[in-house]
């Protein structure tokens, strides 16, 4: 029986993190939200009873930041909340490590350095707000964990601002682009890696920080995607761009703590020119 379990298999996290274990030849149990509805606790009883995974990869979540404000509240909160509630439960319960993955959106985005893992939270959005509380579940559920915040996430299995602009480019000839929000890219694989690279070294409990390294606004990351196109990229305000949900407009966050585990960080522009030729 595999020792490792993956919710959320079917996103873009899932599909990477399985990519990379079967490269390693590491078995696993991946189950989609079809197979396993994780707001549903009893099912994540039996199933994780079932299965008896030593690691339980939590890359479930709902990641529509705008309906999250509205339409899809509550589904954000039933899915982020609960269902990692559950998760957090089960795996306390039944003695299995939780690696669960947030987000810099629990930060306000106000702080002009770089966020520590243990700054205050001020998440300004619902979908924050949401991951934020999924944190603290999994911190208070007495299992054994990693927490991995991550931003700007890319990669092949999914919707993401990569995919965007090389779309938007085969329509227009000139794109504007938010030029003043600061974080951090982070390529789908460099998060498997590093969630697989914890487990695998054994590092300390707790709370990390992972994206690729540098700083970026979104404006300089569409000038790297599409540098080689005929394509104009202009900056603009976010008041120019209005968007339903807060966006912090600093979010940089401190990887010191993920580098001291000896994984090494590409830098975004790296990891990009590397995801861009892996797509080919």
């Amino acid at each position: 029986m595999a020792k490792v379990m993956i919710v959320g298999a079917n996103g873009q996290l899932g599909h990477e993190l399985q990519r990379l274990l079967n490269e390693q030849e590491i078995a696993f149990d991946a189950l989609t939200e079809k197979e396993l509805d994780i707001t549903d606790l009893d099912a994540v009883k039996a199933k994780i009873a079932e299965l008896q995974p030593a690691v339980l990869y939590d890359c479930a979540a709902y990641t529509a930041v705008d309906k999250a404000e509205d339409e899809g509240k509550a589904l954000n909160w039933l899915v982020n909340v609960d269902g990692t509630k559950n998760l957090a439960q089960v795996a306390a319960e039944q003695g299995v490590k939780l690696v669960y993955v947030s987000t810099d959106y629990i930060f306000d985005g106000t702080n002009k350095g770089e966020y520590l893992e243990d700054d205050p939270a001020n998440p300004k959005n619902e979908y924050g707000r949401a991951k934020w509380a999924g944190e603290e579940a999994v911190r208070h559920s007495g299992t054994d964990y990693y927490i991995v915040r991550t931003s700007w996430v890319f990669g092949e299995f999914g919707h993401n601002f990569v995919f965007t602009m090389q779309n938007l480019a085969k329509t227009h000839d000139k794109l504007t682009v938010v030029n003043d929000q600061l974080g951090r890219p982070t390529w789908t694989r460099t998060l498997a890696e590093f969630m697989a690279h914890l487990v695998k070294t054994e590092a300390a409990s707790g709370t990390y920080q992972l994206s690729n390294d540098n700083t970026a606004t979104w404006y300089d990351f569409a000038k790297e995607i599409l540098r080689d196109t005929d394509v104009e990229v202009a900056p603009v305000t976010s008041e120019q761009f209005p968007q339903k949900a807060y966006r912090p407009q600093h979010s940089v966050m401190n990887l010191d703590k993920a580098k001291a585990t000896g994984y090494h960080i590409l830098t975004w522009q790296e990891a990009l020119k590397q995801f861009l030729l892996s797509i080919k």
